[in-house]
């Protein structure tokens, strides 16, 4: 799998943020985005997930499932959290499963055509062996992704009064309940502690080691093995 973009020109406003910008991800690879603010690496991400046009140029998942969009084939993660404050954390993640309940892959969706209330659980057992996901193309229960988080504790807490460490814990935690290959990062440690970027980075690599491929835009460093620097604010290309 190859995540391709060529030439690619996004302008914000009348002004170009992106000009004849090329670079490639392959499966099992993380590119980091770098650059001063204002350099557009939230736009680049904005662009690779579909919510924004380029003027020019093209980007392609080749490899991946030829029946989606490279949209459905992402998870976006933003630097807000975008999580319902009146929603328990267990809530959110049960909606954020069934807004994108369709896996990417030759599996079922978890509830398509089917009443989510009475839907079973995705099978959360072999998870040592199997790395996040317990088949390759489902996602976790809202439960086990929690636990995966070490919010478990918290399931039933309404995430307005969670700190803003374990809102983004619970943001992140969206990545695994449905399956994605691709998944796309705008500061994913904000407000994170020492401890839960390490056990973000761990998330990370067993995603990688699934196949999968990241895209994360950052200030700081991930701990991400082997991640691979793409800087904007200048005229850059990485092959």
């Amino acid at each position: 799998m190859l995540l391709l973009a060529e030439n690619l020109t996004v302008e914000r406003g009348g002004r170009a943020i992106l000009s004849e910008l090329s670079f490639r991800a392959e499966s099992g690879e993380a590119v980091l985005l770098t650059g001063p603010n204002g350099a557009g690496k939230t736009t680049l991400l904005r662009t690779l997930a579909g919510y924004i046009r380029p003027l020019s140029g093209r980007v392609e998942l080749v490899g991946g499932d030829a029946s989606r969009t490279l949209p459905e084939q992402c998870h976006f993660v933003g630097h807000l959290n975008a999580v319902k404050p009146s929603f328990s954390a267990v809530e959110n993640l049960e909606f954020c499963r069934q807004y994108s309940a369709s896996p990417v892959g030759r599996v079922e969706a978890v509830f398509h055509g089917r009443d989510p209330t009475t839907s079973p659980e995705p099978a959360a057992s072999g998870l040592a062996c199997a790395g996040l996901y317990p088949t390759y193309g489902q996602g976790l229960s809202p439960t086990a992704a929690l636990d995966r988080l070490g919010l478990g504790d918290l399931a039933d807490v309404p995430a307005g009064y969670l700190s803003a460490g374990q809102r983004r814990r619970l943001a992140l935690a969206r990545l695994l309940v449905t399956y994605r290959p691709v998944w796309l990062l705008d500061e994913p440690t904000v407000s994170l502690d020492a401890a839960s970027v390490t056990l973000f980075a761990g998330l990370v690599a067993e995603h990688l080691a699934q196949g999968g491929l990241v895209v994360a835009a950052t200030h700081v460093p991930l701990g991400i093995a082997d991640a691979r620097e793409l800087q904007l604010g200048r005229q850059a290309e990485a092959a």
